[in-house]
């Protein structure tokens, strides 16, 4: 529960307490602040490494102090929106934490969002000034170029910067007078009527997340932690990021995922923790298998851990059998800063459960009647604690909607919950009833992905007249010739009638998002116009 990561005061304004190691830490107030401690105990050891350089945690605080008076000098004031579009780098890092220390709100995008997704955002959070990490993304560049941003070289930040131009009409939110409550960071996810919607994710939602995640994976200021996974997104953010930095640890930033590389830095650095998503570690897969390893050995290495989308039973097996070693998985959304359950090091799971209930979190399942379901019954999430958002930007209604009086709030995911374990089944709203009966998703794309000549692939609904039928999206191996009769010949030996697919498509890729979950929004709009066995994804979609 709580008081397991802080005192016995549960006041958020009350002083908090970390013990990693032997060593009991004060957990800070603000995620800006998480730096300072380690900057006074061991200066010289690394905070950020990538690529073009290294910054120790002394380096890291002095920078961060240099952006913050670059920022004031930019206009920046308090509760202004402060958006940056970016990937993961050191000067992300050192603009974030800047931002956050003049009690700006930083608005974090991964750069690449298309054109239209990052003006929706600019537009609707209302940005004071947009700034773009150019020195080492493409994707920012273009952005940085058609928003008529200046491009240069600040001094303490490492590569190019671009700076939008001052918006003078804006006006600064208000200030709330506790401090763990202001706005840490805001992160837009789309909704169901697919516009943007702003998380506010305050410091004290973040910083309990970072704390708990450390605490679970027994972090310490020896790990080494490889941080591919976009830090403009909640778990790069809290888990990677923040948590690293609040163990006193060292995150390898990378911006894009490349197994070769990766494979070259966790031998040679010797990283203690690898976190992915179920897209990275197929990516280790088909590398091991063109290359003819059966096996990667990292001796250093001691988490593996996945999360930002369903973790599959080929995968996760796949995976176990080439790195020697327990795939974690973990289940979270960004409106819950963002874990809600992790599996443990000390009880290693089998399955696909994405483990128990992260610390100081409730959850309850609640069923159609709107009470609560029996042990192991399927039933509508939610969840309440410290990790619960401060609510959407400009959007009070669709807060309310989602945050009941009681502080719980709404997944809109299905979930069972057996011995403790919580299994993910899928979202209320991609729930397929079909002929009178429950067709979870889920459960169809465990048995197709269960094929060996299967990547992945993605289970949706098509209204036809009176009914809904089940739509198979598959994507195969290289080389491998498979009809979608032989899929529905397979689904067959292994499903009910009602929830076979009436439609195998194969698909040459899936449509992504930036977090690597598949973009079945993109997918619903295919299967409209698809009467085929083959579908073509638009290149916009990937």
């Amino acid at each position: 529960m709580l008081s397991s990561l802080t005192d016995s005061n549960s006041d958020s304004r009350a002083p908090r307490t970390l013990k990693i190691g032997e060593v009991m830490y004060r957990i800070p107030s603000r995620i800006c602040d998480v730096v300072e401690p380690w900057a006074r105990l061991s200066p010289d050891s690394p905070a950020l490494v990538e690529a073009t350089g290294t910054w120790t945690y002394g380096q890291l605080d002095v920078v961060t102090r240099e952006t913050q008076t670059w920022l004031r000098g930019l206009g920046i004031r308090p509760g202004d929106r402060v958006m940056i579009v970016g990937e993961n780098c050191r000067a992300f890092v050192a603009i974030l934490l800047a931002a956050a220390s003049l009690d700006a709100w930083p608005v974090l995008v991964n750069a690449r969002l298309s054109a239209r997704e990052v003006d929706e955002i600019r537009d609707h959070c209302g940005a004071r000034r947009v700034l773009y990490t150019t020195g080492i993304s493409a994707h920012a560049s273009d952005h940085a170029a058609r928003h008529g941003a200046t491009v240069g070289v600040h001094h303490g930040l490492p590569g190019a910067i671009g700076v939008g131009p001052l918006n003078a009409t804006v006006e600064p939110e208000r200030i709330s007078e506790d401090i763990t409550n202001r706005v840490a960071a805001v992160i837009y996810t789309s909704g169901t009527t697919g516009l943007p919607k702003g998380v506010m994710l305050t410091h004290r939602n973040l910083l309990f997340m970072a704390a708990g995640s450390v605490r679970v994976r027994a972090v310490t200021s020896k790990d080494r932690v490889y941080g591919v996974l976009p830090m403009s997104h909640a778990v790069g953010l809290a888990v990677v990021l923040l948590g690293t930095l609040l163990a006193g640890s060292s995150v390898y930033l990378t911006w894009r995922f490349d197994p070769m590389s990766a494979r070259v830095i966790l031998e040679k650095d010797g990283l203690t923790l690898l976190y992915g998503t179920p897209a990275i570690f197929n990516q280790w897969l088909q590398y091991a298998k063109l290359r003819k390893v059966s096996s990667l050995k990292f001796p250093a290495l001691r988490v593996i851990t996945s999360s930002g989308a369903p973790l599959d039973p080929v995968t996760k097996s796949g995976t176990e059998s080439l790195f020697g070693m327990v795939l974690h998985n973990g289940y979270g959304i960004t409106e819950c800063s963002p874990t809600i359950s992790l599996t443990r090091p000390e009880a290693p799971r089998t399955d696909i459960s994405v483990g128990s209930v992260f610390p100081g979190v409730e959850i309850r399942l609640i069923g159609s009647d709107r009470q609560p379901v029996p042990a192991g019954e399927i039933g509508e999430l939610h969840v309440r604690g410290p990790n619960i958002m401060k609510g959407y930007y400009r959007a009070p209604e669709e807060t309310a909607a989602v945050i009941d009086t009681d502080g719980w709030f709404n997944t809109h995911d299905l979930a069972r919950l057996e011995n403790g374990s919580l299994f993910i089944v899928g979202r209320t709203k991609d729930l397929i009833v079909r002929r009178g009966f429950n067709v979870y998703p889920a459960e169809v794309e465990a048995v197709l992905n269960g094929h060996p000549a299967v990547v992945c692939c993605a289970v949706i609904g098509r209204a036809i007249k009176g009914d809904e039928e089940v739509i198979a999206f598959v994507q195969l191996l290289l080389d491998v010739s498979l009809t979608p009769s032989d899929l529905a010949d397979y689904s067959a030996q292994h499903l009910a009638a009602y929830k076979r697919p009436s439609q195998i498509l194969i698909v040459s890729a899936m449509p992504t998002t930036p977090t690597g979950k598949i973009a079945k929004a993109e997918l619903k709009k295919v299967a409209e116009n698809q009467f085929g066995g083959h579908a073509t994804i638009p290149a916009t979609c990937s």
